[in-house]
């Protein structure tokens, strides 16, 4: 099941606006596809992210600590399988 959080799109300006804070995120193409889930400090994730050109569109939902992010994050990838 996908995050049910509006897709962006992956540039400079999203990563820059993205919370300093732990959580996990979706990478897109184009169309909308989920190319991988992940987790981490948002801001500092989705800056690489776009440095790598990883995606077209990002979306994420923020946790309380980076363990949170962590377990979210698998559990969003088995459910993604």
């Amino acid at each position: 099941m996908p995050l049910q959080k509006p897709w962006r799109d992956l540039e400079r300006e999203t990563a820059a606006a993205a919370p300093d804070r732990p959580g996990v995120y979706e990478l897109g193409d184009g169309s909308g596809t989920v190319l991988a889930v992940d987790h981490g400090v948002l801001r500092d994730e989705l800056k690489t992210a776009v440095a790598y050109g990883d995606g077209d569109r990002v979306r994420w939902t923020e946790t309380h600590t980076l363990e949170g992010a962590r377990e979210l994050a698998a559990e969003h990838r088995d459910r993604l399988e």
